[in-house]
């Protein structure tokens, strides 16, 4: 069974938190977990129902969601756990990559000229 999102998928969800993350907390029920407080974060900070509109929105729209979801859930596994990972350092750089896009993409969504673009 694969994590449960509406806006990203278990694959995009694992690449993002990369080969080296640690499997005790990597686990279906947490990827969906994380994914669904991605979601409703995303809803809150745009102020517009992405997952339940998310069927209708073009390919090109999902994509900035199901990237944020997909690192959110990559970030809290990886703070979960850090032991898969070579150093604490390299786990700490993994997530603030990850931090430094998802600011840029929460920026992005709490401008509603953004959200009017990009919903349907």
């Amino acid at each position: 069974m694969a994590a449960t999102s509406i806006m990203s998928t278990d694959a995009e969800m694992n690449a993002m938190a990369g080969e080296n993350i640690d499997v005790t907390g990597w686990t279906d029920a947490n990827k969906t977990a994380w994914g669904l407080q991605a979601e409703n974060y995303v809803v809150v900070i745009s102020r517009y129902d992405w997952s339940t509109n998310f069927a209708s929105l073009d390919a090109k729209s999902k994509l900035i969601l199901s990237e944020y979801v997909a690192r959110y859930t990559a970030v809290a596994g990886i703070a979960y756990n850090m032991a898969g990972f070579t150093s604490r350092i390299e786990a700490e750089d993994m997530i603030n990559i990850h931090l430094f896009r998802m600011n840029r993409i929460e920026k992005l969504l709490s401008d509603q000229k953004v959200v009017t673009l990009i919903k349907p």
